[in-house]
């Protein structure tokens, strides 16, 4: 177990941006992610638990609290046939190349998701009209002081959305289902996947993906772009005039200038579409309404 003090998060996260947390702590292996739990909870600390930070934005004035890390013993990967077990800290572009290796067909929209197995369950990621709900058999989770399975139709999994979002519950691993395919089909589907990704979306800057969630019977680009905002800007963050779906740090860019340009996204959907534009991004520490 590795504590770090006033941790700069900009370290920690995908957009390269936020201040630092009272304590950052590393944790390698189960029972000591319990022991932990424990100790905070006696002492009615707050915590948060991070990946790789991929879906984050941190206030600039950082978190007060401790975040937990998961380390090396949750990068764990297993296959069984057509199943394979990852553990929670396992990225998913790992987790796709190892059931490409394999022969195993399924996953190949989430090669360039930029996140770890244990958020993308956490929010159901997905890309290219593929979920991780269409695999997941069953997720092993902390929850309640307890270890425990839970079945994929008890995760309650819809758009971007798990029953984890309403409970502390922390995931450590999941079974996924796939099939037996063909290998150089499989690779061909992830190139082609890849190139998309390096032709439609500013893969080149610091951000969190998807800015915002899809609004039903809406694409959220589209909107932007719209409102006439591809490369309206907020100090160093920037509408991505590439996609408009995507906020980026172009340079320099603070946490605050990002929520600001969200508020303001938002605002002017709401204004010249009556839209309610929510975000996919999850927001950490305080941030002053604008």
């Amino acid at each position: 177990m590795i504590r770090l003090y006033n941790e700069p998060m900009s370290l920690h996260t995908t957009f390269r941006t936020g201040g630092p947390v009272d304590c950052l702590i590393k944790i390698e292996n189960a029972e000591e992610l319990k022991g932990l739990i424990k100790e905070l909870d006696d002492k009615n600390e707050k915590y948060y638990i991070i990946g790789n930070g991929s879906n984050l934005l941190v206030s600039d004035s950082g978190i007060r609290g401790t975040v937990i890390q998961l380390g090396d013993d949750f990068s764990d990967i297993k296959i069984d046939g057509d199943n394979i077990y990852a553990a929670s800290g396992v990225l998913l572009s790992v987790l796709s190349k190892t059931a490409r290796d394999h022969s195993l067909t399924g996953l190949e929209f989430a090669s360039g998701i930029p996140g770890t197995l244990g958020g993308a369950v956490v929010m159901n990621a997905g890309a290219y009209d593929g979920e991780m709900k269409n695999v997941i058999v069953c997720v092993d989770a902390f929850y309640d002081g307890e270890f425990v399975r839970i079945p994929a139709e008890d995760m309650h999994f819809s758009y971007r959305y798990s029953i984890c979002m309403e409970k502390k519950m922390i995931i450590l691993g999941a079974m996924m289902k796939l099939e037996k395919g063909d290998k150089e089909k499989i690779s061909a589907k992830m190139e082609e996947l890849s190139r998309k990704r390096r032709e439609k979306q500013p893969i080149e800057f610091p951000s969190a993906g998807s800015t915002f969630k899809r609004p039903e019977g809406y694409f959220a680009g589209k909107l932007i772009m719209d409102c006439g905002l591809a490369g309206y800007s907020i100090g160093g963050a920037e509408v991505s005039e590439k996609h408009c779906g995507f906020i980026i740090n172009k340079g320099g860019a603070t946490s605050t200038d990002v929520y600001k340009l969200i508020k303001y996204v938002q605002s002017e959907v709401r204004s010249k579409f009556g839209v309610e534009m929510e975000p996919e991004v999850r927001f950490m520490g305080e941030f002053r309404e604008v």
